[in-house]
């Protein structure tokens, strides 16, 4: 445990400011889950869904949740995924 003054404020700070973090990935990861639903499903759906997770993703990354090549490669891979699905 802290035994500073200043590492105790430090502790407390960082448990708020993960409520905050824990919140956002969750978002985050459901919106992925659901635009991940969507592959059989008709364009306006995956487009609804893309742009849904596309927010969520870039939110988390503004928060610095995630880190900028996360960020990227889970747009790219949610991208081909439904781009390969409405395809066939």
């Amino acid at each position: 445990m802290a035994i500073t003054k200043g590492a105790k404020k430090a502790h407390r700070s960082s448990l708020r400011k993960r409520v905050f973090n824990v919140r956002r990935k969750r978002a985050m990861a459901e919106s992925l889950k659901s635009a991940r639903g969507t592959a059989g499903k008709d364009r306006a759906a995956q487009a609804e869904a893309l742009k849904e997770a596309y927010q969520a993703i870039d939110k988390a990354l503004k928060r610095g949740v995630i880190k900028k090549n996360t960020a990227a490669r889970k747009k790219a891979r949610l991208s081909a995924l439904l781009k390969k699905s409405s395809a066939k």
